[in-house]
Order: structure tokens, then sequence, then C-alpha cells
């Protein structure tokens, strides 16, 4: 059993179906008018955020909180940690307290990764974004979100026009996927090509050259400089925000050029095919990477990808510290909510 969830590469294609499937499982519990079950009751789960993310820290405190979990926000800023404590000491700090769940981001590459391997704490550790390395549980929730959209669509499945459907027990062998923008800062977008190839997905790169990683031909994608040829034959576009935070150097010459190359308008969504949906991992910056009437059109999932998150993070919880496996070869079908455990919460 895995116990750790810190890179999406760690993912089979199984693993990541299994994940999806119990997080429509976990999707169904917030349509109910008690959104919580008592799978994780007794257990306590800590936010540990060196970085600043309330999209993320509180869409998971929301998971956590729905699954019955005790949950403790620890912020680095005011910490003793801005007074030079270490990770280790930290680490040592909250397992003392009995921490069965550690969501970590932190500024540093590798630090989940350390803080699983370290042995210094008992408990799953999940990465909630590190560096520019990795952010798998965004990957889920953008995978999650791309399948309820597309995973029927050849079949006459939904539409944007007709809004998601269930896409259970379905990859995403064969859609086009195309992310756009600052690949080299996006954490995101690295968890996305692994996971999406995993899926089934072909995944295509589009950013300016000074904004495309060193090594990227390793990587199972393909990279493009021309946005406007990839459009026509791609299923979901995903815009990158440029992490100006993350830049030292100028990576093109001004704002308005990135957004005449790069940016995503109506004329350019015009161009995709009718299917095919638009995404941002959040926060946008409007007129930059995406226009107003793109970010608000029908074809936009930006918010329910939020609405996604919260799912997908319930189902990464559930399966780590609930008992059940996260492993290929094992994996049963997604653990259903029984309607035993649903009736019994409602009636407390």
């Amino acid at each position: 059993m895995k116990r750790h969830l810190i890179s999406a590469a760690d993912l089979t294609r199984d693993d990541a179906v299994l994940i999806l499937d119990t997080a429509e499982e976990m999707a169904r519990v917030a349509d109910r008018p008690i959104k919580k079950l008592p799978t994780l009751r007794g257990r306590t789960v800590v936010n540990l955020f060196f970085e600043d993310s309330t999209r993320t820290r509180i869409s998971f405190e929301a998971a956590a909180k729905r699954l019955s979990a005790d949950v403790i926000n620890f912020s680095a800023k005011g910490s003793s940690v801005s007074k030079g404590e270490s990770l280790k000491d930290t680490a040592l700090t909250l397992e003392a307290m009995g921490a069965d769940a550690v969501v970590i981001r932190h500024g540093d590459s590798g630090a989940p990764h350390r803080l699983a391997t370290s042995g210094w704490i008992g408990g799953s550790v999940v990465n909630a974004g590190d560096g520019t390395h990795e952010h798998p549980t965004q990957a889920l929730l953008d995978a999650f979100t791309m399948r309820r959209h597309l995973a029927g669509a050849a079949d006459g499945g939904p539409t944007h026009h007709q809004g998601p459907g269930d896409g259970t027990g379905r990859d995403l062998e064969g859609r086009r996927i195309t992310i756009v923008g600052d690949i080299l800062h996006s954490r995101v977008a690295r968890s996305n090509v692994h996971l999406l190839t995993s899926l089934g997905a072909q995944v295509t790169l589009v950013a300016p050259p000074t904004l495309v990683p060193y090594g990227v031909e390793h990587w199972p994608c393909e990279v493009s400089y021309d946005l406007d040829a990839v459009l026509p034959k791609s299923d979901a576009v995903m815009m990158l925000r440029v992490q100006r935070e993350r830049m030292n150097a100028a990576f093109f010459p001004t704002e308005r050029e990135y957004a005449r190359r790069y940016g995503l308008n109506g004329d350019r969504m015009a161009r995709m095919p009718e299917h095919a949906i638009v995404m941002h991992p959040g926060p946008m910056n409007r007129g930059m990477e995406i226009t107003a009437e793109v970010a608000d059109s029908v074809r936009c999932t930006a918010v329910e990808q939020v609405a996604n998150g919260v799912s997908i993070r319930m189902a990464v919880l559930y399966l780590l510290l609930g008992g059940a496996v996260l492993e290929s070869e094992s994996a049963p079908s997604a653990p259903a909510v029984s309607a035993t455990t649903a009736r019994n919460e409602e009636t407390k």
C-alpha cells in the first residue's frame, strides 16, 4: 500500500482511475443535504503550508472536514519557522501531536519527498505543491474535470453544452490536451504531463522558447511554439498563469506581446473543436493569458475545477487514511461510499 502522494509520476493508470472513480463517489456526497462522512473520525490532518495558497489550503481543509477528520492549519508565517526552525523540527513537533497525514506546500522542490522518506513522521504525506516540481492533486482534479467532459464526447457523450457527465471507469485514451504558458515555473504542467500520459492522453506544451524547461525533450509530450496551429485539434486547452513572482529575468518583451502570441481570446477559442473545453488552475491574470470573454464563457471550467478539487482531495485522503489500497496490482474497483454509511451519517 502506498502511504504517500508525492508525485503524479508515481501513479499508474489503474491508480489514477481508482482515485478518479472514488472522487465521483465523493462528489455525490457533496450533493446531499449533509455533506459529511464519518470515515476519518478521530484522524488528524495537518495542513503544513510554507507558501501562501488560500485556494489549495481551503480545498484540503474542506475535504478533510467532510470526512470528519480533525484539521490543524499550520502557516509558516508568524510561526516558529519564521524564527529559524528547520523542517525536521517542525515535522517532529507534528509527529508528537499525532498527525495522521501532513499536507505540505513548500517553496523548495523535493521538500515533501524529504518529509516522506526521512522517518521524521509516521503518517502519510501529501504534496500540495513543491517549488517548480509537482502538484499532483491539481493534476488529478484537472483530469477529473476533463474526464467528465470528454470521456464520452466522441460517442455522443457530454460536451460543454450539455454539462459534465459521469466518467466512472474511463481514462483519457486518445484525447489531445494542450497546456499553454509558463511551463518553466509550473508544477501543475509537470504533474499534468505525467498523469495525463498515464491516462492515455496526448499532451502538447505551447510556450515561448524562454519559458520551456531544459530537458523537455525527455518528457512524454510534444512541444509547439505556435498556439494557433494546435488549437483546432485540441480537446482541452489549459491556460497557465504567468508566475511573475518566480521570475528574476525578462522572459518575454512585454505583457501585451505575450497576450498577442500566447493568450486565449474569443477568436482563438472559436477555432477550437465544438466539444473542447478551456481550463485554468487559477488564479487568473485576466487580459494576459486569458481574456474575460473566455474566462466567463460556458466553455471555461475554472470554477468547476475548484469544486472538483474538494472531491479529489477527499478521495486521496480517504484512500491514504481509510485503509484502502492505492496499488495497481491489487486495486479493487472504486470503494463506494455505501448507502448504509450515508444514511447513518445523515441521522447523526
